[in-house]
């Protein structure tokens, strides 16, 4: 099985003061999710309801934190990990 690491380097500026708390402590949740039992088995939990994305957002994925807020992935596959890069988390507007 291939081992999974979750970058959130790209957003963590925003966990201090632009993001809720219950959305930082979901998409931390997520990520250890991802690195304890593999991406495939937690697409499975359907509370992320974990999606891909079209047009300009081909090739990402998407998962929701809250009815309102979402973050953006996307998946690098190397040889010995598979790397799960968080890219922006917003809240979506409808």
């Amino acid at each position: 099985m291939k081992k999974y690491r979750v970058e959130l380097g790209k957003v963590r500026h925003l966990f201090k003061r632009h993001l809720p708390l219950p959305i930082v402590k979901k998409l931390q949740f997520w990520a250890l999710r991802i690195e304890m039992i593999g991406l495939l088995e937690t697409r499975k939990i359907k509370g992320f309801h974990d999606e891909p994305l079209h047009g300009d957002r081909t090739g990402q994925r998407s998962i929701r934190l809250n009815e309102a807020y979402r973050a953006i992935y996307e998946i690098r596959d190397n040889i010995d990990i598979v790397i799960i890069e968080v890219i922006e988390v917003n809240k979506h507007e409808y």
